[in-house]
């Protein structure tokens, strides 16, 4: 089996209501979408989802990776050679990550769709399922308390709040949210870098009736001693978010033990191998891990799903950036049932059609 054809397709997505978090507001995004094209047939469909600030690329920058690296890279190869090609790839655009990202997702259908397995089990297959948190950005707090009640009514059971603007109004939403629901719902919370030391300190001993159940990225991805200080002063696990973009920060986080948990997105590291390297550092750090998303097609998120689905150390999940979009062109990879995330069976990624 060779390769013989690339094919690549750029949409603009449109959030149906845009978001806001501690550094930005969000209102569309651009995926880039693959094709890698056996000559028996069968085809391996990936996606992009770059991001200036996440990914520090743009949907143009995918496209010339494509036509530059990609392209000669890959056409009248066996695509057998995953781990060369990423290695090569990497070398080529050291900073091209969800354009890494989507050559891997690609490569990885392709391989289960020929062994005739679903991706999450050609990869591992630890679980069938797992919680999905869906998120709530930085809003007023009567809104905030709406958006929730609507989620907790459509069955998610894990409520993810955005914060970091200002310390005290996100203390009275936690403390509300848990006043008017219960506790019959996890919650987590993620400043996005835009706390103190003593902010995320008093932030979380003002929130401590609340039982956070992860506190993600409080303080600046610069300063790794300030998120170190947090992790050893508060009883709440604290994740590295934006703090982990490659194999080298993860070393970094584990060696000098900076986070009791890291979250790992697949676009912004540069794939699901990049992730799996990611996971094994982690786990031999005795890390329990989360896999997240950005604002992309469920595409994206399903590759995510299997990834998360595929190692017993993969506790959690964020994987809700498909959610609000108003033109996903992929549908029906998996389902979402009480919160829980279920892929589908067929080989690879499921049936795959935009």
């Amino acid at each position: 089996m060779k390769i013989v054809e690339i094919q690549y397709e750029v949409r603009k997505l449109t959030l149906a209501e845009p978001y806001k978090i501690a550094y930005e507001t969000v209102g569309s995004c651009e995926n880039v979408f693959l094709k890698i094209i056996s000559d028996t047939g069968l085809i391996g469909y990936g996606c992009a989802t770059p991001d200036l600030e996440i990914t520090h690329e743009t949907a143009q920058d995918v496209v010339r990776s494509i036509e530059r690296d990609l392209k000669p890279l890959l056409l009248g190869e066996l695509p057998f050679q995953r781990a060369r090609f990423n290695h090569l790839l990497k070398m080529e655009t050291a900073s091209r990550s969800s354009c890494r990202c989507m050559m891997d997702i690609a490569l990885c259908d392709l391989y289960s769709r020929k062994a005739q397995l679903p991706l999450y089990q050609f990869l591992g297959g630890f679980r069938h399922k797992i919680a999905t948190s869906i998120t709530i950005g930085i809003l007023p707090l009567d809104e905030t308390l709406d958006k929730a009640m609507g989620y907790l009514r459509q069955g998610f059971r894990v409520l993810k709040l955005k914060g970091g603007l200002n310390m005290e109004e996100d203390v009275e939403k936690v403390s509300k949210l848990r006043e008017q629901f219960g506790t019959a719902f996890d919650l987590r919370f993620d400043a996005n870098q835009g706390y103190t030391i003593a902010q995320s300190i008093e932030f979380i001993e003002k929130t401590r009736n609340a039982r956070i159940e992860i506190f993600e990225q409080p303080t600046p991805t610069g300063d790794s001693e300030a998120m170190a200080e947090v992790t050893q002063s508060v009883h709440v696990p604290v994740m590295a978010d934006e703090s982990l973009r490659s194999l080298k920060d993860a070393f970094h986080i584990t060696q000098n033990e900076l986070a009791n948990m890291v979250n790992i997105k697949i676009q912004k590291v540069g794939g699901i191998l990049e992730s799996e390297h990611i996971n094994s550092l982690a786990k031999g750090a005795g890390m329990e891990v989360m896999v997240g998303c950005l604002d992309e097609s469920s595409l994206g998120i399903a590759a995510g799903l299997h990834f998360a689905l595929s190692r017993p150390n993969i506790k959690f999940a964020d994987l809700d950036g498909h959610l609000d979009l108003q033109d996903d062109p992929v549908k029906g990879l998996f389902k979402i049932e009480e919160g829980f995330m279920i892929p589908s069976q067929e080989p690879g990624l499921g049936n795959v059609t935009y």
